[in-house]
């Protein structure tokens, strides 16, 4: 309430054409822009076969993608920020939702998972973070997910009650009132949404954005196919390529900034050995030293009066 969030906080001194860009466009799907990549995955195909054999674990094209768009998030803040009710918001927290089936069936049971990061894992640490949350929850014998259990309890209620639960939760939403426990358990509620759609055999598509929610980026990729290429000496040969598509809000950062931004995301998807090393903590400067600061001789003056009293009850 009053511009306060629990998973963003308001981002301040925009530019003009920054803050009124959200009032020409106040709806999500009003303002999505599309974009779409095919990029040769020969190269990602040798790393996770090096991969494989050097260190015994194997990456995924799933698990690439999304290291990819965490290290993005990260460098590339204003791609984590997200509009609601007309108001810019940074987010506090780099988070992936995915939708999996616990068996690839048309009757499998269907659950989305939110994942969360800092940003500055590396690729086998973000590989241990999914592959920690799908154990957890996908597997046949796995308690309910947190996502599933609060959407079945709202779907128990009779039909004109269920449709008025769902327009309270719009609501509060909207005017920043929506609990953070259904912010954590909403995967609307996410720095990018990504669908494998390899793995059911299907092309890349452009997904919508939900009205619900702040999600900003939702990314697809499609199956692997050849396709002719010719270099600049008009010489044509066959590469293994995948197509990747984008909807992307187009209010939370000028075209350039996304521009970058995505050339970064594919550059670090094409060349995955870029993320094996865990980046370092930011230098903090101006606020975040003095709160930093602030913190620490907290800490300190805390931690002196219990060595104090230790002391004291030693001496006794």
């Amino acid at each position: 309430m009053f511009g306060r969030r629990s998973d963003g906080k308001k981002v301040k001194d925009l530019q003009i054409i920054e803050k009124a860009i959200s009032y020409f466009m106040p709806m999500r799907i009003d303002s999505v822009n599309l974009y779409e990549q095919a990029i040769n995955v020969e190269n990602i195909d040798k790393f996770i076969l090096e991969e494989k054999r050097k260190s015994k674990i194997h990456y995924s094209y799933t698990e690439l993608l999304i290291a990819a768009c965490v290290r993005m998030l990260y460098l590339r803040p204003k791609t984590n920020r997200f509009i609601n009710d007309c108001v810019m918001y940074q987010r506090k927290y780099i988070s992936i939702s995915i939708a999996v089936k616990k068996n690839l069936t048309d009757d499998g049971e269907e659950m989305t998972l939110k994942m969360y990061f800092t940003g500055r894992e590396s690729l086998p640490e973000i590989k241990k973070i999914i592959d920690d949350e799908i154990e957890k929850n996908v597997k046949p014998e796995a308690d309910t997910h947190k996502t599933t259990k609060v959407a079945g309890l709202l779907c128990k209620l009779p039909n004109w009650m269920f449709k008025f639960a769902i327009g309270l939760l719009k609501f509060a939403d909207k005017h920043n009132m929506l609990p953070r426990k259904l912010i954590d358990a909403s995967p609307f509620h996410t720095s990018v949404f990504v669908a494998d759609l390899r793995s059911i055999k299907l092309d890349a598509l452009y997904h919508h954005l939900y009205n619900f929610g702040n999600t900003t980026i939702f990314g697809t990729m499609g199956k692997i196919f050849y396709a002719p290429v010719a270099n600049r000496e008009g010489e044509v040969k066959v590469e293994k390529q995948m197509m990747l598509k984008f909807s992307l809000d187009e209010r939370v950062c000028d075209g350039l900034y996304y521009s970058n931004s995505l050339k970064l995301l594919m550059s670090l998807l094409s060349n995955p050995e870029l993320m094996k090393e865990e980046l370092p903590e930011p230098e903090l400067t101006g606020k975040a030293l003095k709160k930093k600061l602030k913190a620490d001789k907290k800490a300190a003056k805390k931690q002196r009066k219990l060595d104090k009293k230790i002391k004291s009850k030693e001496e006794k």
